[in-house]
Formats: C-alpha cells, sequence, structure tokens
C-alpha cells in the first residue's frame, strides 16, 4: 500500500486539545519515534475513530440532499478508502509497541481494539482485506497479501479474545478521552464489541474456529458487558479547538440536507418524540405558530425521487430540515462506536435467534429506554422536547410493543426498527450493514437500482498493490470488482 511505510501521522495530535482539556505535555521531540508516549496516542486515534460519518445517513434512507445527486443517496458509490491503514492503524501499532517498551497491558489491550474496530470496518466495506500482513511497512512488507473476510473476522474476534484477558486495574490509562482511564469500561466495551461482530455475521454458523451462537452465548454468560449509558463507547466533545462536535460549523448540513420521509414517518407513526431532536419544523409550519411537540409540523422528502423534486418541497416550504445543533452546536451529543443501546438490541436479537436464553422484550424494551434516556440526558433543554412524555406507555403503544411468542421475522422487524431509530448520526455505518444483512426496516430504493453490497477497492491499491488486490478480486468475486458483488458474510 502507497503510504503503508510512511512516518506516523501524529504532529496534528499534538496540536490538539482533549475533550477533558486536560492533555498533559507531550515528549520534547513528537518526531521521534523513539520517545512517544503511547497516552498521546491513545488521544488521538480514539479522537479520530469515534467521529460521527454522515454519509451513512443518506444511504440508510434518514437524510436527503437538495443541491445535486448525491452518491450515497441514489446508491451509486463506488471506491472506498484505505486511508485508514496508514493513519488510524498505523498509529494503533505504534501505541501497541510503545506500551509494551514501558510494560503497560492496557495500552496493549486497547490497541487490540482499536485494531478490531479498524479492520472490521474496512472488511465490511469491500470484503478481503489485507491484514496478516498489514501494517508491517517497518519489517519490510510494503505490499501486504489479501486475507479473506473469514480469516480478518476470525482474527479480529481472537484479538479482542486477548484484550479481555489482557486489560486490568493496575497498568495505568492516560490520555484516555473515552473513559478517563476506566479499565472496567473499556472490557465491558471490548466484550460488547465482540457480541457486535457475532451478530453482523448471523448469516454465517461459524467464522473460523468458532461456533457463531456458541461464542456468543458464552461472551454473554460470562464477560462483563455494557449495563447503563454511562457505560456507552462514545466520544463527549467539547467547545475547544480540534475537539468540536464533527459536523460543527458544516455549510452544507445548514445550507442543503433536509430529513428523509422514510425516516422521519417512523416516530409521527409511532408519536415519539425523538423526532424533535433530530428534525426541525418545516418553515410553514414555524410561520403558522404550530409548537414545536406537533408532529404535523414535520415532513420529509423522498429519497428516491429526483432531487429537484425535493427541491420544489423547500420552495413550498413543506420539508424538514436537520435540527440545527447538528451544525451550530460545538458539542451537541457524542458520538458512538457502540452503545449500550445498541448493545441490548444485539442481546434481544440473538435471544430471538435462540443463541442465548431468557427474554428477547426485556432486551428490546431496555434498548429503546437507553435512546430516550440518551437524549434526555445529552440534548439542550429536553423539556422542550419530552414534557409529558413516558416511555412505559409507548413501550406499550401497538407499533412498539413486542411480542416474544411471534414469528422470527416479526420479532426481528420490531428489533431491527427499534435499532435504526436509534443511529441518527450515531454508530456509523451500523444500521445500513444491518439492512443488508435483515431486510429490515425495509429501504425504499429506485427502480431497477439494487442496494449496493459493498464498496469498490480503492485506486491506490490498483496502483500499488495490484498483484494481491487481483488475487483477492479472483477468488472473492470471480475477478469483478463491482458494488453488487456479494461478501462472504452476507451468503
Amino acid at each position: 500500500m502507497k503510504n503503508i511505510i510512511k512516518s506516523l501521522i501524529v504532529i496534528g495530535a499534538f496540536a490538539l486539545t482533549s475533550c477533558e482539556s486536560n492533555l498533559d505535555k507531550i515528549n520534547e521531540n513528537p518526531n521521534d519515534q523513539a520517545t512517544i508516549d503511547p497516552k498521546s496516542l491513545l488521544t488521538y486515534v480514539s479522537q479520530s475513530a469515534f467521529q460521527v460519518n454522515g454519509d451513512n445517513m443518506y444511504a440508510s434512507r434518514m437524510m436527503i440532499g437538495i443541491d445535486g445527486e448525491n452518491v450515497y443517496q441514489y446508491m451509486k458509490w463506488n471506491d472506498s478508502s484505505f486511508e485508514v491503514y496508514s493513519n488510524g492503524l498505523l498509529n494503533t501499532v505504534k501505541m501497541m509497541q510503545e506500551a509494551e517498551r514501558i510494560n503497560n497491558k492496557n495500552y496493549i489491550a486497547i490497541g487490540k481494539f482499536f485494531r478490531a474496530y479498524y479492520f472490521f470496518n474496512l472488511s465490511l466495506k469491500s470484503g478481503s482485506i489485507p491484514y496478516s500482513e498489514a501494517v508491517k511497512g517497518e519489517s519490510g512488507i510494503t505490499q501486504p497479501k489479501y486475507d479473506s473476510q473469514e480469516a480478518v473476522m476470525s482474527g479480529i474476534l481472537t484479538e479482542l479474545k486477548e484484550a479481555n484477558d489482557l486489560i486490568n486495574s493496575n497498568d495505568k490509562i492516560e490520555g484516555d478521552i473515552i473513559y478517563q482511564g476506566d479499565a472496567t469500561k473499556w472490557k465491558k466495551l471490548i466484550n460488547s464489541f465482540r457480541l457486535k461482530i457475532l451478530i453482523t455475521l448471523s448469516k454465517k454458523t461459524t467464522v473460523g474456529n468458532y461456533n457463531i451462537a456458541t461464542e456468543f452465548a458464552s461472551i454473554a454468560g460470562s464477560q462483563p458487558l455494557m449495563s447503563s449509558i454511562t457505560d456507552n463507547g462514545e466520544l463527549k466533545f467539547a467547545d475547544a479547538a480540534d475537539s468540536r462536535y464533527t459536523m460543527f460549523n458544516n455549510s452544507g448540513y445548514g445550507s442543503s440536507l433536509y430529513m428523509a420521509d422514510y425516516f422521519i414517518n417512523f416516530f409521527k407513526n409511532r408519536q415519539d418524540p425523538r423526532l424533535f431532536t433530530f428534525a426541525a419544523q418545516t418553515t410553514a409550519a414555524k410561520e403558522a405558530g404550530k409548537p414545536i411537540t406537533d408532529f404535523t409540523g414535520y415532513n420529509g422528502g423522498n429519497p428516491v425521487s429526483p432531487y429537484s423534486d425535493n427541491a420544489a418541497l423547500v420552495a413550498a416550504k413543506n420539508i424538514s430540515k436537520i435540527n440545527d445543533r447538528f451544525y451550530k452546536d460545538p458539542t451537541n451529543e457524542p458520538s458512538s462506536v457502540l452503545s449500550y443501546s445498541e448493545l441490548e438490541f444485539i442481546l434481544a436479537e440473538a435471544t430471538a435467534r435462540g443463541w442465548i436464553s431468557g427474554s428477547a422484550k426485556t432486551h428490546y424494551d431496555n434498548g429503546i429506554k437507553a435512546s430516550f434516556s440518551f437524549y434526555q440526558t445529552y440534548v439542550k433543554n429536553p423539556n422542550l422536547y419530552f414534557s409529558g412524555f413516558n416511555v412505559n406507555n409507548y413501550l406499550a403503544t401497538p407499533l412498539v410493543a413486542y411480542d416474544n411468542s411471534a414469528s422470527l421475522s416479526s420479532q426481528l422487524e420490531r428489533i431491527m426498527t427499534q435499532k435504526y431509530m436509534t443511529m441518527f448520526h450515531q454508530s456509523q455505518w451500523t444500521s445500513y450493514y444491518d439492512y443488508l444483512r435483515t431486510g429490515y426496516p425495509n429501504y425504499p430504493l429506485q427502480t431497477g437500482v439494487a442496494a449496493p453490497l459493498r464498496f469498490r477497492y480503492p485506486q491506490s491499491e490498483y496502483n500499488y498493490n495490484s498483484v494481491n488486490l487481483k488475487a483477492a478480486l479472483a477468488n472473492q468475486y470471480g475477478g469483478t470488482d463491482n458494488i453488487n458483488s456479494k461478501p462472504w458474510w452476507l451468503q
């Protein structure tokens, strides 16, 4: 890979202000790789990995654009990016090396988590990827081979098991902007992420030497997991340079991004007040003086219609922009890669599938309650939106109530619908991958346009690692790099 043996990209990291605004002073020479403190690398890797990825909001039918054809909205994307190899992964590996030097097992364990996180997302995007030989430029491997998707998923599950075994209460964790040095919370995130990987592989029975259902049950029954929103794997933002909310001051968010009717209607149909935290009233509703909590004051555009049709809704004052907090509030809400709410939906699905015992309804209800708790905690002036709301009454309404005795498909539809409703600007591409593997919720698509199953490999790989890339394409997709080719995890 072109950038795999570049010098560490950490100079920018040394300038950023942590969300706690109290980063310790770094070493005198930040360019001397031999003296980099792992705490500085942990801050940088965390700050980078936990950012919001807004592209999924188009693909998942939550947002639309009206100033041109967005490739994600119209399901016409092409190349992925391997930039994370020369940024996030390179810095993660360096953090682990420095941790070994100072004999700190916790930085190694957290490094294994970030490796798993990065490789998981890279593989879901494209399929086979460089894994076993990746990020080994110092060893002379500048054109790493591609490992099968099954080998990658099996490998990262093993790395996370090792991370769980390594994490301890003795080795200090400094520079931690996620959990402020709390090893117990990192352990919960590590084990919860193991479950996320396994549920993502729900179409498979085994991965490597792991039986998916058996491994899931073993982890869920014996390891510490997230138990409240205080355990969320999330980045909190601060009103300081390089620490503000990802979309803060984003001009596109303020001028041309609107809500999709597909997403809005889930909330309107259920009289769900979380809508008011995501969307703004239509201009017509504002001018008519409708209360913020009047559901008739919200409307979206059709994500499969031509963008000019949705622009006409703007002219008619009958479409909702996204809530301006997403681009005007420098701290807004934390950004999660895995939340307690998501974990409860994962456990609900596993229960419905018979992987673990218990009540799927209990986990499902817990996931919904945790989502409301999140927004009531982090949205400014929550009483504007949630005054008089009772979550238990909500759970009993016809479109929300869960039935443990329903068919598996009916249970999955309830679970995936509510899980989807928690993921506006959260958990990156999870909602789209859930759709690909379960079919829920049932996204609207343009006639003749299928939902892409993957991204193409980046052009840089064709330029600099073509022999290994072509071998991987031949092994997976008959030599064709197509967005509609089905990867292993969906077969």
